[in-house]
C-alpha cells in the first residue's frame, strides 16, 4: 500500500499516532482496506506455507494457518497484480484448499469441500491488471507500456502519442522485420527504399528514430544498423516526439522500443516451419519454462535460421540468430534476468541504387527490371555480426522503493562490398550501358550502456507520486571506413558479371575513429489527483566526443557538450474512457562523423503536442488522436555524395489518427493515417530553403483487420487483409538542386499496395491435432510495381508480392 514520505522518515512518530488512533478505527475498516491495496506480485511455485506467509505478511494481514493443512503442498506461481486476498487464493490454485475470511477480518484455511467446484480466483483487478509492461500481451492492444516514461503506466493515459505492435499482431501478419513490425502505425515510414535485407530505414515524424532494447539504446552506425530479430520480441512500442529528458541521446521525430522474450514461469515450446516465395527457408524456435523444480531459476532460448534468396538476381538473405535467456528469481523482491543475442548476416543489397533512366526515367535501352542485379555477384557481400550481453536487475525494497539497473555489452562488425549504378543524369547510354560506383564499407562499433533508477510509489495528501530518479552511462567506439572508386561498367538490360575490380582507384570519403562517452542524471514525477495526471521531467547530459580523421591527414578533433532537456505533460482522463492531453518535449543527439575533420555539434529538438485518447470502459479498443508542433536544430543530412552535412533548421507539423484493439472475440484491427508537413528552414543553401524533408510523405493511411471463427463449421478458421498507402514524396537530396536535371527527378508518385492471410488451427479439426495450426500470408497481394523512392540520383523499386506458407507447433 502507497504510503507518504512521513513513513519513511519518522516512523516512530506514525507509530504514535497508530496507537492514539486506534479507539477510533474499526479492525473491520483497517482489514478492508489492506485487503483492497492492488500490488504486483511474480512470485514462483514454492512451499506453500511459505508463500502465503510471505503474501500476508507483506500485505498486513492476519492469517491464520494450520501447519497440517499446507504440509508438503507447493503454491501455484502468483503472477500479475492481485489484492492480497486475491493473491492468497492465486497460491492455492490446485492445493485443495481454500480462503476463508472471519466476521473481524482475519483469514484462515479450510479444505475444499469434497464434491465442491473448484473456481478460479476472483480477485484479479481485471485483465489489464495482469499485464506488464515488459510482458506479453493477449489480443492486439496493448495496455501497458513504459515507452516514454520508463514506469510501468497505462497506455490510455500515459500523454504521449505511442503504438504497439503486440506479439500476436506480428504472428497474424507473419512479421519478417522491423519495418514489417511498424508499418501499420502512424507517423512512421517503413521501408523507405523498399525492404533492404541489411537494415531498416524508418522516418518518424521525419526523422531516423533511434532503436531501444530492454530500456537500452541499440548502437547504429552509417551501414552497420540493429536489424533485430522480430521473432525474439516481445513486444515493438513506437513513441512519437522527443524523449531525451528520460533517455537521454534522442531525435525529436521518436524512438522504437523493443521488448526481448523473456523467461516465463510455466513451460511453452514452439516451433514453426516457413516457406516462401524465392526459395524462402526458415525454422524459429521458442522453448522457455522453469530450469528448477521450485521456478527460481527460468529459462528462455529463441532462435530463427533462414537460408532464402531475394527479388534481387544473384542475392542471398541468409540469417543465423539465437537469444538465450535466463531468470534468477532471487528471492519474492528480487529479480536478475540474464539477455544475450547472437546474429549473423550474409546478404547483400536487396535496396538497390538504381539509375534514374530506365526507371524514372525513359531509356532508349529500355526499363530496368525490378529483380535485375545491376552490381556483380562475384565481387558483393554484406558479412555482418552482431551479438549483445546484459541483464536486467530488479529488486524491490520496500512498498514505496524498487530500483532497476539495465546493463548491456553489444559489438557489431560488418564487411561490406557494393555497387551503385549511374548516380547522375546521363549515367545510361543509348545502348543501355550504365556508370557505376564501387563502394568499400569496414565499420564495427562497440558499446557499453547501463541505466539505474529508482523508482518511488507514494502519496502526499490526495497527490499520488511515481517518481523515478535516474543515472545512466554508455561508452560508444566507432570505426568507420568508406572507399568509393569508379567500377566498370556494365548494361542495365544485360547486366555484365565477373569483371575485374582490381584496378579501381578509391577515395576515402570517410574513414575515421570515434569515441563518445555520455553520462546523464534525470528524474520524473508522475502525479495524479482525482482524474488529474501531471508529468513533469528532466534530465542533464554530459558527452565527450574523441574523433580521429585518418582520411585528412589522422585530424583530431575533441569536443564537450552539456545539454538539459526537460518535458512536461498534462491530462485528464475522464471516466467515460476520454484523456485528452496536452504535452512539450525536448531532444538531444550527437550526430555521427563530421566534417573538414572536426566533429558535427548535437543536434537538439523540441515539440508541442496535443491529443485525445479513448477507451470505451470495459474494451479492448483504443482510439487516439494527435497533432503537433516539431523543431530540429543542427540537423545533419547526407549531400549528393552521400556525403554527411550539417544543415540550419528543419519543422514538421501535423496530425496523426489511430485505432486499434480487439472489436470482439473474432475481429481484431489496427487502423491509421498520417498528415506530415516538412520544411528546411534556415539552412546554408536558398536552394534548400522551404524544401521538404526527404523520404517523408504528406500523408499515409493504413488498415489492417484479421477476423477468426471460434464456433461453427469455421471454428478455428482465419482471414486477414491489409491495405496500405503512402503518398507522394519528394526526396531530392540536400545540395543537390544544381546537380539534377530536373526538380521533378526527386518527386515519387504515390501507391497503394495490399496484404492478405489466411490461417487455420488444427487442433479445432482434431484434437490429435492440437498445437498446429497453418497460416499463407501475402505481401503486396496483388504484386503491384512502384518505385518507394527516388532521390534525384538513384532509383529504389519497392517490394513485389511475397508470398509465405507457415506451419506453427506449440505444446
Amino acid at each position: 500500500m502507497p504510503r507518504s514520505p512521513d513513513t519513511l522518515l519518522r516512523p516512530g512518530l506514525l507509530a504514535v499516532a497508530i496507537a492514539l488512533c486506534a479507539p477510533l478505527a474499526s479492525s473491520q475498516l483497517i482489514a478492508a482496506e489492506q485487503a483492497t491495496s492492488v500490488r504486483a506480485y511474480d512470485l514462483p511455485a514454492a512451499p506453500l506455507a511459505s508463500t502465503l506467509n510471505q503474501i500476508a505478511s507483506q500485505a498486513g494481514l492476519a492469517l491464520s494457518l494450520d501447519p497440517s493443512l499446507a504440509a508438503g503442498k507447493t503454491s501455484a506461481p502468483v503472477k500479475g497484480q492481485f489484492d492480497a486476498p486475491g493473491a492468497l487464493r492465486e497460491a492455492l490454485r490446485g492445493s485443495g484448499l481454500q480462503l476463508e475470511q472471519s466476521g473481524t477480518g482475519t483469514y484462515s484455511l479450510a479444505a475444499v469441500p469434497e464434491g465442491a467446484l473448484a473456481l478460479p480466483a476472483t480477485s484479479v483487478i481485471g485483465v489489464e491488471d495482469t499485464e506488464s509492461a515488459w510482458g506479453p500481451v493477449q489480443g492486439y492492444l496493448a495496455k501497458r507500456t513504459a515507452a516514454g516514461t520508463k514506469t510501468d503506466t497505462a497506455l490510455a493515459e500515459v500523454p504521449r502519442s505511442i503504438s504497439v505492435a503486440t506479439r500476436e499482431q506480428m504472428q497474424d501478419r507473419a512479421v519478417q522485420n522491423l519495418d514489417d513490425a511498424v508499418r501499420y502505425m502512424p507517423g512512421v515510414v517503413a521501408s523507405s527504399y523498399g525492404s533492404d535485407s541489411r537494415a531498416e530505414w524508418l522516418k518518424v515524424r521525419g526523422f531516423e528514430p533511434t532503436q531501444f532494447l530492454d530500456g537500452l539504446p541499440l548502437p547504429k552506425g552509417a551501414y552497420t544498423m540493429p536489424k533485430m530479430e522480430t521473432w525474439d520480441l516481445e513486444r515493438v512500442a513506437l513513441l512519437r516526439g522527443p524523449a531525451s529528458s528520460v533517455y537521454g541521446q534522442t531525435p525529436p521525430g521518436g524512438l522504437i522500443d523493443m521488448v526481448s522474450r523473456r523467461p516465463e514461469a510455466f513451460a511453452s515450446n514452439e516451433v514453426q516451419l516457413q516457406i516462401g516465395s524465392y526459395q524462402r527457408k526458415q525454422i524459429s524456435f521458442d522453448s522457455t519454462g522453469p530450469v528448477d523444480d521450485e521456478g527460481r531459476f527460468l529459462y528462455r532460448v529463441s532462435g530463427v535460421v533462414r537460408d532464402s534468396n531475394t527479388t534481387i538476381e544473384h542475392n542471398d538473405d541468409k540469417r543465423y540468430n539465437i537469444a538465450p535467456s535466463l531468470t534468477w528469481n532471487i528471492d519474492p523482491d528480487t529479480r536478475l534476468t540474464l539477455l544475450s543475442q547472437f546474429n549473423r548476416d550474409d546478404t547483400g543489397i536487396t535496396s538497390q541504387f538504381l539509375p534514374l533512366q530506365g526507371t524514372k526515367l525513359s531509356s532508349p535501352a529500355g526499363e530496368v527490371k525490378y529483380h535485375k542485379n545491376l552490381g556483380d555477384p562475384q565481387w558483393e557481400f554484406y558479412d555482418k555480426t552482431y551479438y549483445a550481453l546484459g541483464y536486467a536487475f530488479e529488486h524491490r525494497m520496500n512498498d514505496v522503493w524498487q530500483f532497476r539497473q539495465n546493463l548491456r555489452y553489444t559489438k557489431s562488425d560488418l564487411s561490406f562490398q557494393g555497387i551503385t549504378a549511374g548516380g547522375f543524369y546521363g549515367s545510361v547510354s543509348d545502348d543501355g550501358t550504365v556508370a557505376r560506383g564501387a563502394n568499400i564499407v569496414n565499420e564495427d562499433i562497440s558499446q557499453f550502456a547501463v541505466d539505474n533508477n529508482f523508482q518511488a510509489d507514494f502519496e502526499t495528501g490526495p497527490l499520488k507520486h511515481t517518481v523515478l530518479l535516474g543515472l545512466d552511462h554508455q561508452r560508444v567506439n566507432t570505426n568507420y571506413q568508406w572507399l568509393y572508386g569508379s567500377a566498370p561498367t556494365s548494361n542495365i538490360i544485360n547486366p555484365i558479371y565477373g569483371q575485374d575490380f582490381s584496378n579501381v582507384s578509391y577515395t576515402a570519403f570517410n574513414d575515421y575513429n570515434q569515441k563518445t562517452h555520455d553520462t546523464g542524471l534525470y528524474a520524473q514525477d508522475q502525479m495524479a489527483l482525482d482524474n488529474w495526471r501531471l508529468t513533469v521531467g528532466g534530465r542533464q547530459d554530459w558527452l565527450h566526443t574523441d574523433s580521429t580523421f585518418y582520411n585528412l591527414n589522422d585530424a583530431r578533433d575533441t569536443r564537450n557538450d552539456t545539454a538539459f532537456t526537460g518535458n512536461a505533460a498534462l491530462s485528464y482522463v475522464f471516466d467515460s474512457g476520454f484523456t485528452p492531453y496536452v504535452s512539450y518535449a525536448e531532444s538531444f543527439q550527437a550526430e555521427a562523423g563530421g566534417a573538414n575533420g572536426q566533429a558535427f555539434r548535437p543536434g537538439t529538438g523540441k515539440q508541442y503536442e496535443v491529443g485525445l485518447k479513448y477507451q470505451p470502459p470495459g474494451s479492448d479498443m483504443l482510439f487516439t488522436a494527435a497533432a503537433y508542433d516539431l523543431t530540429r536544430k543542427d540537423i545533419v543530412l547526407s549531400d549528393t555524395l552521400g556525403v554527411s552535412r550539417p544543415l540550419g533548421e528543419a519543422k514538421v507539423r501535423g496530425f496523426e489518427l489511430e485505432a486499434t484493439g480487439d472489436v470482439n472475440e473474432n475481429l481484431k484491427l489496427t487502423a491509421a493515417y498520417t498528415y506530415a508537413n516538412t520544411r528546411m528552414t534556415k539552412v546554408t543553401s536558398p536552394l534548400d530553403q522551404n524544401r521538404p524533408l526527404p523520404l517523408t510523405p504528406e500523408n499515409q493511411a493504413s488498415a489492417w483487420a484479421d477476423y477468426t471463427w471460434h464456433t461453427g463449421v469455421l471454428d478455428g478458421f482465419g482471414l486477414g487483409f491489409g491495405v496500405r498507402y503512402i503518398g507522394e514524396t519528394d526526396n531530392i537530396a540536400i545540395g543537390s538542386m544544381e546537380f539534377v536535371r530536373d526538380k521533378s527527378d526527386g518527386h515519387t508518385d504515390s501507391y497503394t499496395v495490399y496484404d492478405a492471410a489466411v490461417h487455420y488451427d488444427l487442433g479445432r479439426l482434431n484434437n490429435t491435432l492440437k498445437g498446429v495450426s497453418v497460416a499463407v500470408n501475402a505481401n503486396n497481394v496483388f504484386d503491384k510495381e512502384y518505385i518507394s523512392t527516388c532521390d534525384g540520383f538513384y532509383c529504389y523499386y519497392g517490394d513485389r508480392r511475397n508470398v509465405m506458407a507457415s506451419v506453427n507447433y506449440k505444446w
